[in-house]
């Protein structure tokens, strides 16, 4: 396997990161998952701009231009022939010695970019059949806008959710729903659709900006703005999105049975309606055998 440091591809093996990078030290950095379909990255530059957007809210230099690290990730992604995949990449503030909270105002610390690439097949079996969620408080800091390596209240939320047997823990503040341990989520009452705003509560998920714009497109009404917990469990449809989710629906929310436990009409036509873009921006879909 081979893999991105900084602007030298290598092998996966030969990779060594310092004891006193800041991210190792404080999840001191900012990542982006990029998909791919057919060989062609899906939403490339809405990735890329967030990534950008995430480091300047840290005020954390990126070390390269947009361009430069296209054409690094697309080498990486060729490198390790995918074809429909994921590619991670990451962007610490580099390497402080000694260890300091303090970010050093006279001397400039250099960013460290890796990336890794994997052939991740679509889960068409799950966008139809989807899973359960059970609900969690949201205990993250107020920055959620952010797409920091700091994860730690997002991993204790999805690990619950695992051990309970659900694909995804649905997490509130308050009872106010906000989004879930590592995807945006969306419920349907009535036809219309809801989910919650871009604020800082929660991270402005690309795949969610896809299915708002092309369901408005398609004659879905959309509303962003807060629901509760109870509107979540008594609504007709639940549904899921991220990179590789997609759009999947959740039957079951705790012990309450969305509508009646299976994929819905809303959630069906916008699963069609995001296929659509993937479709106009990289292809028909092919399987790679």
């Amino acid at each position: 396997m081979k893999v991105l440091v900084n602007d030298k591809i290598v092998e996966r093996e030969s990779v060594a990161i310092d004891m006193e990078d800041r991210g190792y030290q404080f999840g001191d950095g900012v990542y982006e998952v990029v998909r791919l379909y057919n060989d062609q990255f899906f939403t490339f530059d809405e990735h890329i701009n967030r990534l950008y957007e995430s480091a300047a809210k840290i005020d954390l230099v990126i070390p390269y231009a947009k361009d430069v690290l296209r054409n690094l990730l697309q080498k990486l992604a060729k490198e390790n022939n995918i074809h429909t995949g994921n590619v991670y990449l990451q962007v610490t503030r580099g390497i402080q010695i000694p260890r300091n909270h303090i970010i050093p105002d006279d001397f400039p610390l250099e960013g460290i970019l890796t990336a890794s690439a994997r052939e991740v097949p679509r889960n068409e079996a799950l966008f139809v059949e989807g899973g359960r969620a059970i609900t969690d408080e949201d205990i993250r800091w107020l920055r959620c806008d952010i797409k920091s390596i700091s994860l730690l209240g997002n991993i204790l939320a999805k690990n619950k959710a695992h051990r309970a047997g659900a694909l995804e823990a649905i997490l509130h503040r308050g009872g106010t729903v906000t989004e879930c341990s590592a995807s945006n989520v969306f419920i349907v009452k009535d036809g219309v659709l809801l989910t919650h705003a871009a604020d800082n509560l929660i991270l402005n998920g690309i795949t969610r900006q896809v299915i708002i714009d092309a369901a408005k497109k398609g004659g879905v009404p959309v509303e962003e703005r807060d629901f509760s917990l109870e509107e979540l469990k008594a609504a007709d449809e639940v549904f899921i999105s991220s990179t590789t989710l997609e759009v999947t629906p959740i039957t079951q929310v705790d012990d309450s049975v969305i509508g009646n436990g299976s994929r819905g009409p809303v959630t069906k036509k916008a699963h069609e309606l995001f296929e659509a873009e993937i479709v106009a921006s990289c292809g028909e879909f092919v399987t790679v055998r």
